[in-house]
């Protein structure tokens, strides 16, 4: 893939309706990709799907600054001419779905690539993401380097990722920031719907809100509205779908009955209480126990055992 294809490529990805600027201080706005592609700033991802990683190094030398740190080369590099500053855009050969309906696995895997190579890179931890330098004006000084679309893993062959592993909570930024309010809110739902389980319209709002106020409070750079709203609603669906006052008191009983069989072990802590409602919530979007399994850490025999009816 030569330089103008990555450049094509670029283009072709954009979304329909992207955010763009000529001056940051000026604030975004919103315009057809056609439009949008002729300013210095643009949004390079939608908010389903992630093509480009992006990352904002701050060093004069930051064009090159992946040879020396020995990290994979950027697909793309937009250089501001005056200060040496760059962002640094990695394409990705699949897209990272980020809706609340894509796997959570693979989103949590691409958030720890994500900010691995942030890290190594050295890149800025409070850029958001939500705009690049737009390689497509040229205001900026553009180069192409890897003529490949990556895969995650072929990523993390340079990254050390021991740190993002496992259920460890994921840095409030980037790709990270959608794994924690996920798991936030729902959590959250799991047990705020048990009182009262108001009607559909009111619930939603309150989930909406108790979204909004933990992207806000726990985030340095807050998600866009659109995708806090997309997790809220889905989570707010599906618990107003699949919890009731009489399926709870029916869920108990038969959890009591299993109860008086077993034997005295000590319960983790936190395991049932606060895994089961995500392995239903996996379970309604179609995953196999399997997939749960490797996902959250719990055997499948646990699960087929936690969902028995």
């Amino acid at each position: 893939m030569n330089a103008a294809h990555q450049l094509s490529l670029f283009e072709q990805l954009l979304p329909p309706k992207p955010y763009y600027s000529d001056d940051l201080s000026h604030g975004l706005k919103i315009i057809s990709s056609k439009k949008a592609k002729k300013y210095r700033y643009i949004q390079h991802n939608g908010p389903t799907h992630k093509y480009w990683l992006v990352f904002d190094v701050d060093r004069f030398d930051a064009t090159m600054c992946w040879d020396d740190l020995g990290a994979p080369a950027p697909n793309i590099v937009a250089t501001n001419r005056d200060n040496g500053h760059a962002h640094l855009i990695y394409g990705l050969e699949i897209p990272v779905r980020t809706a609340p309906d894509g796997s959570s696995k693979a989103l949590r895997y691409a958030a720890a690539v994500e900010a691995a190579l942030r890290a190594k890179l050295g890149a800025d931890e409070g850029y958001t993401g939500l705009i690049c330098k737009n390689p497509l004006n040229p205001h900026w000084l553009v180069s192409t380097w890897e003529p490949n679309l990556y895969t995650l893993d072929w990523l993390a062959d340079y990254l050390d990722l021991s740190a993002y592993s496992g259920s460890k909570r994921l840095l409030g930024n980037g790709l990270g920031r959608n794994c924690n309010l996920f798991d936030y809110l729902s959590k959250w739902a799991f047990k705020a719907i048990r009182q009262g389980y108001p009607e559909y319209d009111r619930w939603l709002e309150a989930v909406l809100t108790r979204a909004d106020a933990y992207n806000n409070k726990e985030f340095t750079s807050p998600l866009p509205y659109s995708e806090v709203r997309a997790t809220a609603k889905s989570i707010a669906k599906f618990t107003h779908k699949n919890f009731s006052a009489e399926g709870f008191s029916a869920w108990q009983a038969r959890q009591g009955a299993k109860g008086g069989r077993k034997s005295k072990r000590p319960t983790q802590s936190g395991s049932k209480v606060e895994l089961l409602p995500k392995v239903l919530l996996m379970q309604a979007q179609g995953y196999s126990n399997r997939m749960i399994s490797d996902d959250l850490g719990i055997g499948s025999a646990t699960i087929s055992r936690w969902t028995s009816k």
